[in-house]
């Protein structure tokens, strides 16, 4: 589902810019604070209606203007598309707009956009805390099953209540039986979804680390419920009860889940390189966008940052080869052009934009660049 036109205004630096992206590669190449990122950071505000760089609507807006708006037109079909449009104001309050129509949620947006990038937070994935694993296998799962955005909202829902009981001076024992016994139900049916979609994605991404790296064969990818695998999650909260309220949360559920990563059984953020780490959140993110090409049939829009850095010519030629064979739609963006515009083999597929002071120009791309 590639984006065909991607409108900007008031996205940091850029005022305003109208780019005819290629349905294919797209490379972005400026000084450092150009604003390459900025037109990454539109497409995603329009894909998921949020910024991926601060959780603050207020930086995101250029500092001459009190809103700023994305417009794109998604080609969902051959010969069909849809536009879609995101308007964030500096007050908090947005308007979502698909098709012409209001939407009340980003995950609309989602659903018409999905979006997979790797940019300078890519190493939490193996570095931070399993909320970010958490949210990775999520994004695979909310798209591949349908129900699983209701479910999770009801299991959400479970747990606060759950959780403001725990934490009440005078339990009221009746409640919190009826917010665990959904809660337990909602648990077993993430998990399942969960599950099921790492299984799929396992062999998908040791295929594609395998085609990245030869040193990374030892990578392997565990999924860890939450809780233990032998044990009934309705015997376990009752046991844990009393220790559950003096920590006043539940501390068992799908959402302790984690994604382990290993090399050679060891936690592979203690003994990968960065550049290796880089690698292989890259076979992560581009296994779920095949996964679900596979499963979906949808094509998933990558945004790369800064791709050339902390890996070598030969590894981004080997990227730049995989990203051309499975047909998605890639924006990219470097410092310098030369670096990347020798790494694709079909110059036809890529359209090479250069970016200054918040000014985006088109240019020819010449095969001897």
């Amino acid at each position: 589902m590639p984006i065909k036109r991607l409108e900007i205004t008031g996205v940091r630096n850029i005022v305003s810019a109208r780019l005819e992206l290629n349905p294919r590669i797209n490379i972005f190449y400026g000084e450092n604070g150009s604003g390459k990122t900025s037109i990454l950071e539109s497409a995603y505000v329009v894909g998921l209606g949020r910024s991926f760089r601060s959780s603050k609507i207020k930086p995101i807006i250029n500092n001459q203007q009190s809103e700023c708006t994305v417009f794109a037109n998604i080609s969902v079909t051959e010969g069909a598309d849809v536009p879609i449009g995101v308007c964030r104001k500096i007050d908090g309050s947005h308007v979502i707009k698909v098709n012409g129509k209001l939407a009340s949620t980003a995950s609309v947006l989602a659903k018409k956009l999905p979006l997979q990038i790797v940019n300078s937070d890519t190493f939490q994935l193996l570095e931070g805390s399993p909320k970010q694993r958490r949210q990775f296998i999520d994004w695979g799962v909310f798209h591949v099953e349908h129900s699983f955005l209701d479910k999770w909202k009801v299991y959400q829902k479970c747990l606060k209540n759950r959780n403001m009981l725990l934490r009440s001076a005078n339990l009221d024992f009746r409640q919190l039986e009826i917010w665990t016994s959904t809660l337990v139900e909602m648990a077993y049916n993430i998990d399942d979804y969960r599950a099921s979609y790492v299984a799929k994605l396992n062999p998908v991404f040791t295929n594609v680390l395998n085609r990245i790296s030869s040193q990374l064969g030892q990578v392997s990818i565990t999924y860890y419920r939450g809780w233990d695998e032998s044990r009934d999650l309705q015997e376990l909260l009752t046991k844990s009860l009393k220790s559950d309220r003096q920590q006043g949360f539940t501390r068992v559920g799908p959402h302790r889940a984690d994604l382990i990563i290993r090399f050679d059984k060891q936690s592979a953020s203690d003994i990968l390189s960065r550049g290796q780490q880089k690698l292989v959140v890259y076979a992560l993110r581009v296994a779920q966008g095949m996964l679900m090409t596979e499963l979906c049939q949808k094509i998933c829009c990558y945004l790369l940052d800064d791709l050339p850095a902390e890996l070598d010519a030969g590894h981004q030629r080997i990227l730049c080869d995989l990203f051309e064979g499975i047909g998605s739609q890639v924006l990219v963006t470097c410092v310098d052009r030369k670096s990347l515009a020798k790494s694709w083999t079909d110059h036809g597929a890529v359209s090479m934009f250069h970016v200054k002071h918040g000014r985006v120009s088109p240019e020819i791309v010449v095969t001897s660049a």
